[in-house]
C-alpha cells in the first residue's frame, strides 16, 4: 500500500541515493530523457545527510520501499551545493507579484523523483500534497525549477497547481522557475 511520509531512516535516505543515481540524466539514455524524464543534480549520500538534518525529505513508501522522493531544501541549505548556491542567488533577484521571491517565507524542492514501476499511479501528486501538509502553515509558497528538455516534469508540475515564473539559462541548462503558491 502507498502511503507519503517523511524520512526517519538511513535506509530511506540510501533508497533515495538510489533512485537519483539511477535516473540522473547522465545515467539515462536520450531515448528514456525524453519518454520518462529525468533528475538533473547528482545528491551524494553527505549531502542527503546534511539536507535531511535541516528538514526533513518526503517520500512514498510501497510498505519499506521508498518509491518516490521530493526533497525538502531551505535557503540556509545553499551553502551545502554549489549548484544550489546559484540557485538560491538567482531566485533572489525574480520578482513575483510585484515582489522579489526572497521577500517571501519560501523554500524549494531540490528534486522529485519517482521508480518506474509506480509512475502514473498518483505518486508524484501524493509527494507535492505531502508537501503542502506539511508546510503550508510555515511557508508563503514552494519553488523549484525544471529543465525545459524535461516535459514531462513540467506537465506533472502545472497539474499540482506550479506556475512558470520566470525563465533563465545557466551553465547547465535552460531553467523554468515554478511556484506553487499556498496563500491563496
Amino acid at each position: 500500500m502507498l502511503f507519503a511520509t517523511i524520512v526517519t531512516t538511513e535506509d530511506e535516505l540510501l533508497q533515495i541515493h538510489r533512485l537519483n543515481q539511477t535516473n540522473y540524466r547522465q545515467h539515462v539514455s536520450a531515448e528514456e530523457r525524453d519518454k520518462e524524464g529525468f533528475v538533473s543534480w547528482f545528491y551524494p549520500m553527505d549531502l542527503l545527510q546534511k539536507t535531511q538534518a535541516a528538514a526533513p525529505h518526503v517520500i512514498v513508501k510501497d510498505d519499506d520501499k521508498v518509491v518516490g522522493y521530493a526533497l525538502t531544501l531551505l535557503k540556509e541549505e545553499a551553502a551545502f551545493h554549489k549548484d544550489l548556491q546559484a540557485m538560491f542567488d538567482n531566485l533572489s533577484t525574480v520578482s513575483y507579484n510585484d515582489k522579489l521571491l526572497a521577500e517571501y517565507n519560501i523554500y524549494c524542492m531540490g528534486q522529485i523523483c519517482i521508480d518506474k514501476p509506480w509512475r502514473g499511479k498518483g505518486v508524484f501528486s501524493m509527494l507535492y500534497q505531502h508537501h503542502k501538509l506539511l508546510n503550508s502553515g510555515k511557508f508563503d509558497m514552494l519553488i523549484t525549477e525544471i529543465s525545459p528538455s524535461n516535459p514531462r516534469s513540467q506537465k506533472a508540475h502545472e497539474k499540482v497547481g506550479f506556475k512558470t515564473i520566470y525563465t533563465y539559462t545557466d551553465a547547465n541548462d535552460e531553467w523554468n522557475v515554478v511556484a506553487w503558491d499556498w496563500r491563496k
